[in-house]
């Protein structure tokens, strides 16, 4: 329990060494009532003028003072203050964003029958790894066994070959011939069906002569396999059955619960699907005022890109703003486009190709990628482009740099994001075209041992996600989860970045390792400053809203390897006090 202690202040100006309260969208009057002052162990604000102190007082959603406890009584001279010493023993850092998340695909995914090539550990369930393919198989005849002669679709999610071994419509079908079984691969942009299940969705010849040509590239009808935009054609039948409202709320709502627990205050979807029915039941769990973080949206240029590029993209893209709702919102003026295929299927595009030969793929292909990224521009969009080879960031770069040739736009803070691949030169190049990034730190953790083996080699698996050679150059960055791609934890990703110790236990990379204070950042201020939002969030300063993330141990001080292992109190949202119902979230 915490004590409690009014304090009756004399009227005095605000002085001392606070800066005076500004709310950038509500009026600076303090509100009627008394002011809550939170005292902690340690403040982390991120402020350089103040980067530690004891006390922040909060009024309504806003910081009005910040500092130490005396600084804090002086600043708010004159008005009621509740002292609230709940945190005494823990920790304060600015409110962790999620900058990059799919609560749709996470809600489907984790909710399958996973077996990854990395643990997960949901709602007190762990899904252990499978290694390899030996591994795998056995998983899956058991959980096809324990599905029993069920009609029922049997989901699993996590396979990936080079861990698993190959997989295709024969060998599911031998498995089984009677339970419809759909794989959905590691990097969710394949799937492996059995006949069954292509049965099941009516998915023959003659349907998928009807995809668009890039589309039927994609598929290999005899194996059972799609992937990109053949798998993209499949999701609306998919979905029908996969996100029916009994299923998919309950799984929307694990994942609500996920984020909570990882210390969360705002959680970020940029390029989800644009569909009404699948936004109206995200709007039922992430909507309501008890909701613990905001949930926002940025537009989906893909689906933009392939069905109005040649009609009213802008206002098309625009009418999504009205799909928001409560303490969900999409984003302004903000969309996401694509480039090259996902890197945990190497479909990536690679300047250098694949040791082995195979070539990578478009998601959007670069002449319409030029002209959808040429169109939101000159509407002065800030544009976020999916990319994982060095490759499809030339694609980014090129379009960036002939964009500000043609059209100048300063402070355009085009995003590259995921930056599976680079090179040294690319950087530079981000630099100075004032491009920022938005990385995946999990890659060269989860993909770098074995991908220094098989397809990529060891030096370009080794410089995966280049963070410390783009912190050197001075670009800001922030780290993302893209959950379900890796699990959807500021702390862990944190460790990832400063780490880079591998599943296998390797350190790759040393020399693009970051500081515990710049991956606190990049889940913070930077992920602010990557939404233009920097001036609401990201740092416990006054005028900004009085998000905060509660910790058991100050993430600077603590031996870098025990960075994800940190337990989460809770959060402050808004002024609201939200612990969560378990303060450990193990990975």
């Amino acid at each position: 329990m915490f004590k409690k202690v009014l304090l009756l202040l004399c009227l005095a100006p605000i002085v001392g060494a606070m800066t005076a309260y500004s709310s950038p969208d509500k009026s600076d009057t303090l509100h009627a009532g008394s002011v809550k002052v939170y005292t902690a162990r340690e403040i982390l604000t991120l402020d350089p003028a103040k980067p530690l102190a004891e006390a922040v007082a909060v009024d309504g959603d806003k910081i009005v003072a910040v500092g130490s406890l005396a600084e804090v009584k002086q600043a708010l001279a004159g008005k009621t203050l509740e002292l609230d010493t709940r945190f005494a023993d823990k920790v304060l850092v600015p409110g962790f964003i999620n900058q990059h998340d799919h609560p749709w695909l996470a809600a489907l995914t984790l909710s399958t029958e996973i077996i990854a090539i990395e643990d997960w550990q949901l709602a007190g369930k762990t899904y252990p790894r499978a290694t390899n393919a030996q591994e795998y198989h056995q998983r899956l005849r058991a959980v096809v066994q324990a599905h029993g002669k069920s009609q029922e679709v049997l989901y699993s999610w996590g396979y990936h070959r080079l861990w698993h071994g190959d997989l295709s419509r024969a060998d599911l079908d031998a498995i089984s011939a009677t339970v419809p079984i759909v794989i959905w691969q590691r990097s969710a942009h394949e799937f492996i069906f059995n006949t069954r299940a292509l049965t099941v969705f009516g998915i023959d010849r003659a349907r998928v002569d009807k995809f668009p040509e890039a589309s039927k590239a994609q598929v290999n009808l005899a194996q059972g396999h799609f992937w990109e935009q053949g798998a993209m054609s499949l999701v609306p039948i998919l979905f029908e059955v996969m996100a029916a409202p009994e299923r998919f709320i309950p799984a929307l709502k694990m994942v609500k619960d996920y984020w909570h627990a990882a210390g969360s205050t705002l959680v970020v979807e940029p390029g989800g699907l644009v569909n009404r029915g699948l936004q109206a039941m995200q709007n039922s769990v992430f909507s309501p005022a008890d909701t613990p973080f905001h949930m926002d949206y940025i537009a989906d240029g893909k689906t933009m890109a392939y069905q109005h590029l040649d009609g009213d993209i802008i206002g098309e893209t625009e009418k999504l703003l009205s799909w928001g709702k409560g303490m969900s919102r999409f984003i302004p003026k903000q969309v996401k486009l694509f480039t090259d295929g996902a890197i945990f299927s190497q479909l990536m595009q690679m300047k250098e190709g694949y040791l082995d030969g195979h070539q990578g793929e478009w998601i959007i292909d670069p002449d319409r990628f030029a002209k959808a990224f040429k169109t939101y521009w000159d509407a002065g969009y800030q544009i976020h482009v999916h990319q994982n080879g060095d490759a499809g960031l030339d694609v980014v770069l090129d379009a960036v740099e002939a964009n500000l040739k043609r059209n100048p736009r300063e402070g355009h803070r085009t995003v590259v994001v995921h930056f599976g691949f680079s090179t040294l030169e690319q950087v530079q190049r981000i630099a100075d075209l004032g491009v920022i990034v938005s990385a995946n730190p999990y890659y060269p953790v989860a993909l770098a041992d074995t991908y220094s083996d098989v397809g990529v080699g060891s030096e370009r698996a080794q410089q995966m996600v280049r963070l410390g050679d783009v912190a050197r150059a001075g670009i800001s960055f922030s780290l993302h989860s893209d959950m379900p791609m890796a699990p959807g934890k500021p702390l862990f990703l944190m460790w990832n970045a400063v780490n880079r110790t591998t599943l296998e236990g390797n350190v790759v990379g040393p020399n693009q390792r970051i500081s515990a204070e710049q991956a606190l950042r990049a889940v913070t201020l930077g992920a602010a400053y990557s939404m233009q939002l920097e001036h609401q969030l990201g740092s416990v300063e006054v005028g900004k809203r009085a998000n905060l993330t509660v910790l058991a141990e100050n993430p600077l001080t603590v031996d870098p390897m025990a960075i994800k292992d940190i337990d989460v109190w809770g959060t402050v949202h808004e002024g609201r006090v939200l612990p969560v119902a378990c303060c450990s979230l193990p990975q």
